[in-house]
């Protein structure tokens, strides 16, 4: 059957696939344009069912917010390449906004979600798979709906914060978010270290003492002991850190001052706890052109 340029045209800016797979749908649907989109989206399930297990551990994290509800999510491809594709980036930036709307409360909600359009949020994932040839997964989100002020940041696309405070401001919720981004405190505030933590480090001090300190009495050991545990637990968390944005207080002087209290942290970074092999450069572009 003779197909025409106007028809696969049509088809591509209906559909986005490319040229070749356009024309292929319409001849194996006798020219059928409406079949030939149900074809290709078939099509593309499939193949995104095959992808589905191909490590996606670049992306981006996006945010969204109103008022004293916020939110950050995770969205994973392959490559950097694509991390930077203009229709990856709507649909990140579009999944942040459904997450947000539709007040799902984790990653499983948020999938089934409505993504504008009328498909689900995974299935509009498996189309756009489909479109770019690599696994796009909607990995991760975390939630803040508070009575307070949310500070957000958001760096390079890779790292994500959201601060809540009780009382201060936006401007210093913000600063503390970049604080976090910097430092990444494994705490809120020094009492949180847990105690099998601080028993470790304990342990840790106790066998680097010098024969010296060993040969001092119990007591000053102790002191010495306890002061190390001290700085310890101001290095991991997030009050007791000499505050980024002024190095001259620490985050829980700054928060004093200003007559406010955090009441959540959240941070994502793309592709934590993910292992990704090291592709070299030539791999990734053997990829994008469909040749890996």
């Amino acid at each position: 059957m003779q197909i025409s340029a106007q028809q696969v045209k049509e088809l591509r800016e209906r559909s986005g696939a490319g040229m070749m797979e356009c024309k292929k749908a319409l001849v194996a649907n006798e020219g059928d344009i409406d079949v030939a989109m149900e074809w290709l989206r078939k099509q593309g399930l499939a193949k995104a069912d095959k992808k589905a297990g191909r490590v996606a551990a670049e992306g981006r994290i996006v945010a969204a917010q109103d008022g004293g509800k916020a939110v950050l999510v995770e969205v994973n491809c392959e490559t950097d390449f694509v991390a930077k594709d203009d229709n990856f980036l709507t649909f990140s930036d579009n999944v942040a906004k459904v997450a947000l709307e539709s007040g799902a409360a984790d990653v499983d909600a948020l999938k089934s979600a409505a993504y504008p359009g009328g498909d689900s949020v995974e299935d509009t994932a498996k189309g756009l798979i489909a479109k770019i040839g690599e696994n796009i997964q909607v990995r991760r989100m975390a939630r803040v709906d508070v009575d307070g002020v949310i500070g957000s940041y958001i760096h390079g696309g890779r790292i994500g914060v959201l601060v809540a405070l009780k009382g201060g401001s936006e401007e210093l919720a913000k600063g503390i978010a970049m604080h976090v981004a910097a430092m990444n405190p494994n705490f809120i505030h020094p009492e949180d270290v847990p105690s099998e933590v601080l028993e470790k480090e304990k342990e840790i001090a106790l066998a680097q003492m010098t024969e010296k300190d060993k040969a001092k009495p119990a007591e000053i050991q102790e002191k010495m002991i306890q002061g190390k545990l001290r700085k310890l637990c101001a290095e991991q968390s997030l009050t007791g850190q000499a505050y980024v944005m002024d190095t001259g207080s620490n985050v829980g002087d700054v928060l004093k001052k200003e007559g406010a209290e955090i009441l959540a942290v959240e941070r994502l970074a793309v592709g934590e706890g993910i292992e990704k092999a090291e592709d070299d450069f030539a791999a990734e572009v053997m990829k994008q052109a469909g040749l890996a």
